[in-house]
């Protein structure tokens, strides 16, 4: 099983009388959510499941991830992924998570970061060390499980395959 963890892209600070959960993106964060939902099309990492908060800036970012879905996914959005722990997270991916195949979570940091770090028990030693460094907005943790349910999900038993930021992305993805 794959869970794709993408942290929201990055949010507008232009409008103070809003509520932190109510701030959209800006125009930077509109271009890196198009970009990474045009890699997750171009390398087949394709969420058939998606857990996204109910902040302005996550349902935002999906908006963009679903523009690039050949398929339908399933939605959950969930307000207990705004500004919870890692061990929250984990228990919403049990709960909500099923069997699906390949299932998104799209949130917050730090506990998006958190969550990376505790399920990634191997993975690429580069990789590794670049999530530990900075999860930014818009980045991708990608990490594979050998469950069969994701209520079987354990902390450091998952294979971090890769860890990409938008701006590591060529605009063409060549």
């Amino acid at each position: 099983m794959r869970l794709l963890l993408l942290r929201h892209a990055k949010s507008d600070w232009g409008d103070p009388s809003l509520e932190d959960i109510d701030r959209p993106l800006n125009s930077r964060g509109k271009a890196a959510a198009s970009r990474m939902a045009r890699y997750l099309k171009e390398h087949a990492l394709l969420p058939n499941q998606v857990l996204c908060s109910t902040s302005l800036r996550t349902r935002e970012t999906l908006a963009r991830v679903l523009t690039s879905l050949p398929q339908e996914a399933r939605i959950h959005l969930l307000s207990d992924l705004y500004l919870q722990s890692e061990d929250d997270y984990l228990s919403l991916i049990r709960k909500y998570g099923g069997r699906s195949q390949n299932l998104m979570v799209i949130a917050h940091n730090p506990a998006t970061e958190e969550t990376a770090l505790s399920l990634a028990g191997t993975g690429d030693p580069m990789a590794i060390a670049d999530l530990k460094e900075k999860y930014p907005t818009a980045a991708l943790a990608v990490i594979d499980f050998d469950i069969a349910d994701w209520s079987e999900l354990q902390p450091g038993t998952g294979h971090l395959e890769r860890f990409v930021k938008p701006r590591d992305l060529k605009d063409d993805l060549g």
